[in-house]
């Protein structure tokens, strides 16, 4: 296929990088306080039905694809794209819910995945058979993830890392490096890194927010240790991530005493065909949902068979 081929990016003509610099420019919130109810999804890999399982379960949108959540905050932390055949219908589907919940005083979130800045950074490996046709084909795929297109520009003026409440949204982590930062300069770092060269930029730093695993893989004390001092700068009890999916198997695991959540369940049937489960978080209780059970993440031991 011609697309794999094109794995080398070409320079990004210099007026419309600075149009998506301009845009970066002006100032994105980051934090939000006092939210009685969110909903965060973790990575969809082109499988809109599993992400329209997810919203249908917790209450966000009709049988008609409508936002009737209300003022609930959704999370998508990233990784709408690749390895699956309707990314375009999953970005569709968000697009569209952005403006209806703002309208009700809610919010949708779309964070950057690592394998939307690939996308964006013309590495193509992990694309799909047939994921460019809904797009019109290759060459339509690529303009419209161009810095000027109308997905590209709409994932580059979306944030890598967020606060809500006490609980941080990313989705790899925060090394001890990163940690050093503010959630406005690693949002400005990753954003304005999206259109520098491959493979030389914090969007592909493996220590990098979109990148980074130890939070789920490293052993329990040594995250504990690292992650202390990280979640006292940002004032958060917890960090919810996707990108890894957990060891223990295909749903929503807890990890370092309640402090890393992670909610990449490999849900998507062309990918590792793990259940529709996202996280729920209501009146500060957590919850993993499904189309068929509500389980207090938690409880010990948890609570099976509740319905949402």
């Amino acid at each position: 296929m011609e697309i794999q081929a094109r794995l080398k990016r070409s320079c990004v003509p210099l007026l419309a990088l600075l149009l998506v610099v301009s845009a970066r420019s002006q100032a994105l919130d980051c934090e939000w306080k006092d939210i009685p109810r969110l909903v965060a999804v973790g990575d969809v890999h082109g499988d809109c039905d599993q992400l329209v399982k997810c919203l249908l379960a917790t209450g966000l949108i009709d049988k008609q694809n409508k936002w009737i959540g209300g003022t609930t905050h959704l999370v998508q932390t990233g990784d709408v794209l690749d390895r699956g055949p309707d990314s375009k219908k999953a970005l569709d589907l968000l697009m569209d819910l952005e403006p209806q919940a703002k309208e009700a005083g809610g919010c949708v979130h779309a964070l950057l995945g690592n394998h939307e800045a690939m996308i964006l950074g013309r590495d193509y490996r992990y694309l799909y058979p047939g994921e460019t046709e809904p797009y019109g084909g290759e060459e339509a795929f690529v303009k419209a993830m161009g810095p000027q297109g109308k997905y590209g520009k709409w994932i580059r003026k979306h944030q890598t890392v967020i606060k809500i409440n006490d609980i941080l949204f990313v989705h790899g982590g925060i090394s001890p490096t990163y940690g050093l930062l503010s959630l406005e300069e690693i949002n400005a770092k990753i954003g304005k890194s999206l259109d520098e060269p491959l493979y030389s930029s914090a969007a592909e730093d493996e220590d990098g927010p979109l990148w980074y695993r130890d939070l789920g893989e490293d052993l329990e004390e040594s995250v504990k240790t690292h992650l202390a001092p990280i979640l006292k700068k940002y004032g958060v009890k917890h960090i919810v991530v996707g990108h890894t999916v957990p060891s223990s198997g295909q749903r929503i695991a807890v990890r370092a005493d309640e402090r890393v959540i992670m909610i990449d369940v490999g849900m998507s049937q062309a990918y590792r065909g793990g259940p529709a489960m996202c996280l729920l978080v209501e009146n500060g209780k957590f919850f993993a949902v499904t189309p068929e059970e509500k389980v207090d993440l938690f409880a010990q031991p948890p609570q099976q068979g509740l319905k949402p």
